[in-house]
């Protein structure tokens, strides 16, 4: 019988923790495959600090280094500098990223460290229970919100691409989604690229990835895939802001 499909070694058989409907998991599998199909997993580290995310240690087999909540970047700078030939990346939910660890991220953009960022963007605190989170839509309730995110007293939800793309040093900066096969294969597309560009030594790659949370957002695995793909890109939409490969062959 053909073989048409085989699940990444770069994952380990440890059962996933995800609520159902949750698409980390699919985002885990993109960035173990495009590992692996990259040749990098014999020299890989991942960072991962505080949120959903947590456990990311158990799943990915590769060298894991738990970091202090937001502080991701800041490992992540000391590890590839001490390794600079191993391939480093960060997963980091927008709780983290954007809110606690924006100086970081700010400051580890600007310094253009060669390593990739994975940033995953479901629009909410998950891990804690719902709350408010940087990137939190205009309108859209949580837990310190209960009455939608309001501008006057909340301010707006975050971009980081677009802020990042401010930067001089960053190389690649993208935004995709998780709301169909389409944009899943989209999303791969753009993981693969950005450690192919650490492979090459090019510069800081990030790519910021839309996924769901139809346990805080309130809703079934399906609506919430459409309120990703319908709402959340409004709010944040979808593609490169910065790709340093296409100036230079302009």
């Amino acid at each position: 019988m053909k073989k048409v499909f085989e699940k990444t070694k770069m994952l380990t058989d440890v059962h996933l923790h995800y609520c159902p409907g949750c698409t980390h998991g699919i985002v885990h599998r993109l960035v173990a495959e495009s590992i692996e199909e990259l040749g990098l997993q014999e020299n890989c580290i991942g960072v991962a600090p505080v949120g959903c995310a947590v456990f990311a240690y158990d799943y990915f087999n590769c060298d894991m280094q738990e970091a202090a909540h937001g502080r991701a970047p800041a490992v992540a700078t000391g590890i590839k500098r001490t390794h600079p030939d191993s391939t480093v990346f960060v997963y980091q939910g927008d709780g983290d990223l954007a809110s606690i660890g924006m100086a970081e991220t700010v400051h580890a953009a600007a310094r253009g460290e060669k390593f990739t960022v994975i940033f995953i963007n479901n629009s909410i605190y998950g891990m804690t229970g719902g709350q408010m989170a940087p990137t939190t839509l205009v309108g859209q309730k949580a837990t310190t919100c209960q009455s939608g995110r309001n501008p006057e007293v909340n301010g707006y939800p975050i971009r980081i691409c677009e802020l990042l793309a401010t930067l001089d040093a960053p190389y690649y900066i993208e935004r995709v989604s998780t709301q169909d096969v389409k944009h899943v294969l989209a999303a791969k597309k753009a993981i693969k690229k950005a450690l192919q560009f650490q492979k090459e030594g090019r510069g800081y790659t990030f790519v910021e990835v839309l996924v769901s949370c139809p346990t805080n957002w309130h809703m079934s695995p399906t609506e919430a895939l459409r309120f990703m793909g319908e709402e959340c890109t409004k709010t944040f939409p979808l593609g490169v802001f910065r790709d340093k490969s296409k100036e230079v062959e302009a």
